[in-house]
C-alpha cells in the first residue's frame, strides 16, 4: 500500500509540467547568482572552508539539486497536511487502515524523487556544462551520494511533520513555517558551506539535523567523506532520521486527541 502511496506522490508531482519548468529555471537562474558570488569569494579566500574552486562551484550546484528535494525551504507535504489539520479532515486520514505518519512519507518520499530527477538533474547538468565542477572520482560516489539524499529527504520529512504538527496548537501554521523555512536555509548550508562558519556556531551548525540535508550530501559527494568518515555520515544522518521520525510518533499521539475540539 505505501509503495502504492509513493507511485502515487511521483505521478502527482509529475502533472505539474509548467511549475517543474518554472523550478528548473528558477533553481539555474539562482545557481549562476550563487556562482558569480562564490567565484568572487573564492578568488578572495581560495580554499575557504577546506574546498577549492570546482568543488566549491559543485556545492552551489548540489544545493540547487537539492533544493526542492529536501525541501530546504519547504513547499513539501506540508502544507496540504496542514491545510487538513486546520479544516479537521486530518480526521478521514486516521480512519485510513494506514499508519498516518508512514502514509505521509510514502507521499513525500514520492514527491522528492520526482523534485529530484524533475528539479535536481537538469541545474546540475547545465552548471556542470557552465562551469569547471568537480565531479565524483570513483562510480560508487554517485550511489553513496544517493543513500545520503534519501537519508537527508528523510530528516527533511521528520521535521516538516514535526512542523505540521504544531498546527493541532498553533492553530495557524504560519510563524512555525518560517521558522523552519529560515533554519533550513541557514543551518542545511544553502547560503554557504558549514564548514565556513565560525568555531562555536560551525559546530554547532554541523551537528544540527539540516546539515543532513545538505552539507552532508555534498560532502559525499564531493568525496570528503570516505570509508569510515562515510559511514559516520550515514550514522549522523539515520540518527537524527530515528530522532525525529520518534518524537514525529510520539506528537502525533498526543496531537490527534485534539481532533474532536479541532475539527468538529
Amino acid at each position: 500500500m505505501y509503495w502504492t502511496v509513493l507511485a502515487s506522490g511521483f505521478r502527482r508531482h509529475a502533472t505539474y509540467r509548467v511549475a517543474t519548468a518554472a523550478g528548473v529555471f528558477t533553481n539555474t537562474v539562482f545557481g549562476f547568482v550563487l556562482t558569480f558570488t562564490y567565484v568572487a569569494l573564492w578568488d578572495e579566500r581560495p580554499r575557504l572552508g577546506g574546498y577549492d574552486m570546482a568543488e566549491a562551484l559543485a556545492y552551489v550546484w548540489i544545493g540547487q539539486s537539492l533544493l526542492a528535494a529536501c525541501s530546504l525551504m519547504g513547499g513539501g507535504f506540508e502544507e496540504e497536511l496542514i491545510q487538513r489539520i486546520k479544516t479537521g479532515d486530518i480526521a478521514v486520514d486516521l480512519y485510513r487502515p494506514a499508519d498516518l505518519q508512514l502514509w505521509w512519507f510514502s507521499a513525500n518520499l514520492g514527491r522528492a524523487a520526482f523534485q529530484l530527477l524533475g528539479r535536481g538533474v537538469v541545474p546540475m547538468a547545465v552548471g556542470a556544462l557552465a562551469f569547471d565542477l568537480a565531479l565524483p572520482e570513483h562510480p560508487l560516489t554517485w550511489l553513496a551520494f544517493l543513500v545520503s539524499v534519501l537519508l537527508g529527504v528523510t530528516v527533511s520529512f521528520a521535521v516538516w511533520y514535526l512542523v505540521a504538527l504544531s498546527v493541532f496548537w498553533l492553530l495557524d501554521g504560519a510563524g512555525a513555517v518560517q521558522v523552519a523555512w529560515l533554519s533550513g536555509v541557514f543551518f542545511s548550508g544553502m547560503l554557504l558551506p558549514l564548514t565556513v562558519f565560525p568555531g562555536a556556531l560551525g559546530e554547532v551548525a554541523r551537528a544540527l539535523p539540516w546539515a543532513s540535508m545538505l552539507q552532508v550530501p555534498a560532502d559525499v559527494f564531493l568525496e570528503k567523506r570516505t570509508g569510515w568518515e562515510l559511514w559516520e555520515a550515514y550514522a549522523f544522518q539515520a540518527g537524527w532520521a530515528l530522532v525525529l521520525l520518534a518524537a514525529g510518533r510520539a506528537v502525533q499521539a498526543v496531537a490527534t486527541r485534539r481532533v474532536v475540539v479541532q475539527g468538529g
